[in-house]
């Protein structure tokens, strides 16, 4: 799950999204939005949102022959997810969600430093900080930062909201 770790990785980057990691974002969508959530896994994300009063259209996943490189369009105001953070998968992928709506992504928060990243940072209008996430349900935090960024294309520049 991250570089200070020799955990080994799940199939297919799958770790469900607790609610500590979902809440930094609520205050940042808009009451009621509709949201596509493309890379659902087993769907805790998605009830997270829902139980906050947003609004699911659509939920798909790899895990379960559903590849998010494959949506042409959505009826949603936004796509929300935590992604693979493999690059091999992440790289295609912001560019493809956030050319049809704005894309909210769930993060490793070191992520908007690296190289390879800066292209893609050019359409990140905002980054929430998530902080450390319990990401095996175990009660330890994790040993990566996280942070929702949100990317749309010729935003300009980049707020970055710190925790709290």
């Amino acid at each position: 799950m991250g570089k200070r770790t020799n955990y080994p990785r799940k199939d297919n980057d799958f770790y469900a999204t607790p609610l500590a990691a979902a809440e930094p974002l609520f205050p940042f969508l808009k009451p009621g939005i509709k949201f596509d959530e493309p890379c659902s896994g087993d769907g805790a994300l998605v009830e997270h949102l829902k139980d906050a009063g947003f609004h699911c259209v659509n939920s798909s996943d790899l895990i379960r022959g559903q590849d998010a490189m494959d949506i042409t369009g959505t009826p949603a105001d936004v796509f929300i997810t935590n992604p693979p953070w493999s690059w091999k998968a992440l790289d295609p992928l912001i560019t493809h969600l956030s050319d049809m709506r704005p894309t909210w992504l769930l993060l490793n928060g070191d992520l908007m430093h690296n190289i390879r990243m800066g292209r893609h940072m050019k359409r990140c209008e905002l980054v929430v900080s998530v902080g450390r996430i319990s990401w095996h349900q175990n009660g330890k935090k994790g040993f990566e930062n996280c942070a929702w960024y949100l990317f749309r294309p010729g935003c300009g520049k980049t707020i970055f909201y710190g925790r709290g």
